[in-house]
């Protein structure tokens, strides 16, 4: 079957063009909010609003900067030394969700320190909102005909502009699946009881590393890395080995009483 026709611009007024990429951020981030602000309402949560919009505030300024800047510097640095101008052209893709990690991860460190609190509590209390968002971006990808899988014969095989006259696997669309919607139902109910400090935040680098080291072997690499080993270790693959191993740590360390189903 063929990709389904969606124009990327979403909406145009004059020179000004709206890109559904662009508004599946925008999703992502007002689902998280509201997500944020009701796990804040619920009694013992020890959260407030003005802790969920600061911190919320954060975390979209480490996710931007951090997902560019990540994409960038694992994946195509050459290019963007030819033109640094492409950094700021967001609406051509280019997201690298561990740099997007790491910027949320810096985002955690500064709440903490600032409002004093405990930096996996701040994590576990975040950490079931976020597969909504790979969701989105997921979603955005497909939109794009970007990221697309190796060909298959499978009779949901699609065919992406740009990619030849093979069907290939939606690969977009398995990590929304997997990433987004069965990660994001698991970890609502793991959180929803009360956990060690950690241990939500672990399973979550645990399943996303899973989820994606596995759509690997069926998506294609980016055309400037290739495979970097064995002719099948991704980039994405290596970049997951540490959250593989950092989730297990996490959900098998000792660790003092349980904290609040809320983090």
């Amino acid at each position: 079957m063929n990709m389904p026709a969606i124009d990327p611009v979403a909406l145009s007024i004059g020179p000004l063009q709206l890109r559904w990429y662009g508004l599946m951020y925008l999703f992502a981030f007002a689902g998280g909010w509201l997500l944020a602000r009701w796990r804040a309402s619920r009694p013992g949560s020890g959260w407030n609003a003005r802790d969920v919009d600061d911190l919320l505030t954060f975390v979209m300024l480490g996710v931007i900067l951090g997902a560019r800047l990540g994409y960038v510097l694992f994946y195509d640095l050459p290019a963007y030394v030819q033109d640094p101008l492409e950094v700021l052209r967001l609406w051509n893709g280019g997201m690298s969700f561990h740099g997007g990690l790491l910027g949320v991860v810096a985002a955690f460190w500064y709440f903490s320190r600032t409002r004093h609190r405990p930096f996996l509590n701040v994590a576990d209390f975040i950490a079931p909102l976020v597969p909504q968002g790979l969701f989105f971006g997921r979603m955005g990808n497909f939109i794009n005909g970007e990221l697309w899988g190796k060909p298959t014969d499978l009779p949901w095989g699609m065919v992406f502009p740009g990619a030849g006259p093979w069907p290939r696997h939606p690969s977009q669309l398995y990590e929304g699946l997997l990433e987004g919607l069965v990660l994001f139902v698991v970890l609502w109910i793991f959180a929803s009881r009360p956990r060690k400090a950690g241990a939500v935040s672990g399973l979550f680098a645990l399943l996303y590393g899973l989820f994606r080291f596995a759509v690997e072997f069926v998506r294609v690499p980016d055309v400037q890395l290739g495979y970097l080993a064995f002719g099948w270790l991704t980039m994405g693959q290596v970049l997951c080995l540490p959250l593989i191993l950092v989730g297990l740590w996490l959900l098998c360390r000792k660790a003092p009483a349980p904290a609040s189903a809320q983090g």
